[in-house]
């Protein structure tokens, strides 16, 4: 499955071999750095950057000792390196280490979350193109309102994915920057130099100006883009459930051979994945919350965002990436019923057309309030007795003095609400013939 798949690669992204990676290739930036400024012999740092490694159970067993995760890692580097390790965080602090790493590390799954949405949104291409002129009900307030296609529900949602991909754009560029600028923001032990050498080897911007750790409605602001895109996914995901309703049953998400639906009931088939997307989707958003309140740190820095980054950044890009993940899934091979479509169009028996016959009462000169009544008398009486609205109108004696019963008759056509969806469809896909 695709999701299994995608949830392996952003959960090594946020493993601790890719964090202590990003933590060293963040340190050798720096020496790098110091060495092009005349501050580390190029001996030294070939040898450096021959011997730099790490092993996690190694930096685990010395944080036990020192309980800070920071030195046990230098301890662990330094173990391999040998003297040259002196030069390794020269002026830094902790943070200039790990939340340049950070920014490494979210804009890694940035870009992984921009490369699946690219996918979702080309198989949500397809299907919209694929039942451009499909005709499904539009439901206002669960209530049948007039007829829409399906194809152009589906193209909503491509449009609302490529403004996640400008959204997504947009925080890649907010988190796009690191600080090595020392224990408070101030340089005190750093030439600036170094930051914008190191910074620019490793794709980053240095910050303007920033105290011990990078301002954090930085990271606030790329999860509010996840915790919107999660709740887009859980729209598309509400959406799907409710017209998998054995009432309405117009499509159904992909049900595998051997795959049960309930313990106790054999006929069962839910949608389970759509549920689980609307459930995850509950967990980024109030993690947005937890970064939200990291904002307010005290002075130049305290530690209290740490441990909450810990889990919510990690956590939020897993499941986010996840559902991307099941989504496409889900409707790249969904079952469609066009037929069950056209079954509930004809439901109301002829209610969704009511419109169509106020505007055909208006254009033969009725007010808008009379006409209005008199198509409102007949729905109500066919909505409460079961019966055919066109069979009503035909035989109303007051709307037959205004509309003969051909022009009744041809108010019952779908085909004006056919006749813009290419007009839509160009507008959004810009482009001038759609197969």
């Amino acid at each position: 499955m695709i999701s299994r798949y995608t949830r392996r690669v952003m959960d090594a992204i946020w493993k601790d071999q890719n964090k202590y990676q990003k933590w060293l290739d963040v340190e050798l930036a720096v020496c790098e750095a110091w060495n092009e400024l005349g501050e580390i012999p190029s001996q030294a740092l070939n040898r450096i950057k021959e011997k730099s490694a790490f092993s996690i159970k190694r930096i685990k067993q010395i944080e036990k000792i020192v309980k800070h995760d920071v030195i046990a890692f230098l301890t662990s580097v330094s173990e391999n390196v040998g003297k040259d390790s002196r030069f390794i965080h020269l002026g830094l602090t902790s943070y200039d280490v790990v939340d340049t790493a950070f920014s490494l590390l979210i804009k890694e799954s940035l870009e992984k979350i921009q490369k699946d949405l690219v996918s979702l949104q080309e198989i949500l291409k397809k299907e919209a193109i694929k039942y451009k002129k499909t005709i499904i009900v539009g439901r206002t307030h669960g209530v049948h309102a007039e007829p829409i296609t399906f194809g152009v529900k589906i193209l909503v949602w491509y449009e609302e994915i490529g403004r996640y991909l400008q959204r997504i754009s947009n925080a890649i560029d907010v988190i796009n920057y690191g600080r090595i600028s020392g224990a408070v923001g101030t340089y005190g032990h750093l030439d600036p130099e170094v930051e914008i050498i190191a910074l620019k080897k490793l794709g980053l911007k240095p910050a303007r100006v920033s105290t011990q750790v990078l301002q954090r409605d930085r990271h606030a602001e790329v999860l509010s883009v996840l915790a919107l895109l999660c709740s887009s996914l859980d729209k598309f995901a509400v959406e799907i459930r409710h017209l998998q309703k054995t009432e309405v049953l117009e499509l159904e998400e992909p049900f595998t051979k051997g795959q049960k639906g309930s313990s106790a009931m054999p006929h069962k088939k839910n949608p389970v994945r759509a549920e689980r997307i609307s459930g995850l989707s509950r967990i980024v958003r109030s993690n947005l919350q937890a970064a939200l309140e990291n904002i307010p740190l005290w002075h130049e820095r305290d530690i209290s965002h740490s441990s909450v980054e810990r889990i919510i950044f990690p956590d939020s890009f897993i499941i986010t990436d996840f559902l991307i993940a099941e989504i496409t899934d889900i409707i790249k091979d969904w079952k469609i019923h066009p037929e069950r479509m056209m079954e509930n169009l004809n439901l109301t028996q002829g209610l969704i057309f009511s419109q169509v016959l106020l505007i055909a009462l208006i254009k033969k000169n009725v007010s808008r309030e009379h006409a209005y009544h008199l198509i409102q008398r007949n729905s109500l009486k066919a909505w409460n007795n079961h019966l055919n609205f066109k069979e009503l109108l035909l035989s109303d004696k007051e709307i037959n003095k205004i509309l003969s019963k051909k022009e009744i008759k041809d108010c019952f056509s779908f085909e004006p609400y056919l006749k813009r969806i290419d007009y839509i469809f160009d507008r959004v896909l810009s482009e001038k013939k759609l197969k």
